[in-house]
């Protein structure tokens, strides 16, 4: 039988519920302790605080974070140029082709042997160098041959005048038909001899034709021919070719409508014309314009002008492509910008102008010519002296706050350490 339970509520101690064996002997069966109400309080309110930690941590994760304060744009870097205004050349550029004065391909004039090859492939020759040999032995031989006809007809001729001279001097003993008749053959035989001469002269220049010289002045290309090879003057292959080109000129064109500017200039003297790399990097020579073409080319709307280098550097070579700049005159005062600050907007040219805040201000203007690097402005609101944008400005947009960072560069560096003090005042 159970005893009975007492309860006390708000009591920190836990109830003890005791059984008792029927038996009546008293002796208890099992206890057990029940926890009290206050520790399931405390436990709740362990709960709530958890749940609430959570929240509030919850809450400021997904809070949006403070924004700083929005600070001053930085300036866009840039590289600035300078607006100058004077001499400037107008040129006139054009795109050429380098070609030879002279140009021969040197061949044999007559049959035989190779005996001798007396040039190297390149070689700078002169007129009348020899190049070649061929076997002169059949040549010498006729020469030999018509010189002994020569002397056997001039001897015959000899005889011929004495016996003309003999029958004259008998007068009225000698008769008329012996006379007239040696006066005809020492007509024949001094014939005779002059032909024998026409020999000769034939055969002393077929003898010069076995030694093969060269023409004209100029570089040698590559050889054709070997020793020991049989040529004849029937023959279409040449030994080798000569070209000249010392001096050369150029072959390059202009638009038509430059044609009265370069016919003025070359009525004033002579028109120089610098010969370029085709990159238009390098410059090769110096030249002048000797002629423009008798007629334009209606279907290009071009003219075709030559000039004339001296080239004792071999830097032009026959064949090769240039580029030409052409001076037709030079302005006095003439207003210029970098060719990198002229752009090319929806409305037409125009450059970035930055005033003394650092701001950049679109102008617009209308180009002319290039020289040098520089394109001369026509029209626009360009003063010498202001600055303009030359590379950055893609990031620009007009009114943009911009800066040189070379300037500051160079500004830090021309001025002096400001945490150095001077010599006298450290002693």
């Amino acid at each position: 039988m159970l005893s009975g339970e007492e309860h006390h509520r708000g009591a920190s101690r836990t109830e003890e519920i005791v059984a008792f064996d029927d038996s009546g002997g008293g002796k208890p069966v099992r206890a057990e302790r029940k926890p009290s109400r206050s520790r399931g309080m405390a436990l709740v309110l362990l709960v709530l605080a958890a749940a609430g930690g959570g929240a509030y941590g919850y809450t400021q994760y997904n809070q949006p974070k403070a924004r700083p304060k929005a600070s001053a744009p930085l300036p866009v870097p840039v590289t600035l140029g300078t607006v100058e205004q004077g001499p400037f050349a107008l040129m006139a550029n054009g795109l050429g082709t380098v070609q030879a004065y002279n140009t021969v391909q040197v061949r044999t004039r007559v049959d035989g042997e190779i005996q001798q090859v007396a040039f190297r492939e390149g070689q700078t020759v002169h007129k009348g160098d020899v190049l070649v040999q061929v076997d002169p032995r059949p040549y010498q031989a006729t020469l030999d041959q018509a010189k002994a006809k020569k002397e056997q007809d001039t001897a015959n001729l000899n005889n011929a005048k004495v016996d003309l001279t003999r029958y004259t001097g008998l007068g009225v003993y000698a008769s008329r038909q012996q006379t007239e008749t040696q006066t005809a053959l020492v007509a024949q035989l001094t014939a005779q001899v002059a032909s024998d001469q026409a020999a000769i002269d034939n055969a002393t220049t077929q003898l010069g034709y076995a030694t093969i010289r060269a023409p004209i002045d100029g570089v040698t290309g590559f050889r054709q021919v070997d020793i020991g090879n049989i040529v004849n003057a029937a023959g279409m292959s040449a030994i080798v070719t000569i070209t000249q080109v010392e001096p050369i000129f150029v072959v390059f064109t202009a638009p038509e409508d430059q044609l009265p500017a370069i016919t003025a200039a070359l009525r004033k003297g002579d028109v120089p014309v610098e010969a370029w790399s085709s990159d238009g990097l390098t410059k090769l020579a110096d030249g002048k314009l000797a002629l423009f073409n008798n007629q334009v080319d209606t279907a290009t709307g071009t003219i075709r002008l030559k000039a004339v280098y001296e080239n004792k550097n071999h830097a032009l070579w026959p064949g090769l492509s240039v580029s030409t700049k052409m001076r037709v005159a030079t302005l006095a005062a003439a207003t210029t910008v970098p060719d990198d600050a002229v752009q090319h907007g929806p409305s037409g040219l125009f450059a970035f102008v930055v005033d003394e805040a650092g701001r950049a201000h679109q102008v617009a203007l209308k180009a002319g010519r290039s020289d040098s690097g520089r394109t001369q402005i026509l029209s626009g609101e360009l003063k010498p002296g202001e600055r303009v944008i030359v590379a950055g400005q893609y990031k620009v947009q007009d009114g943009s706050l911009v800066a040189d960072p070379r300037a500051a560069h160079t500004a830090q560096a021309s001025e002096p350490d400001a945490g150095r003090q001077p010599e006298a005042v450290r002693r």
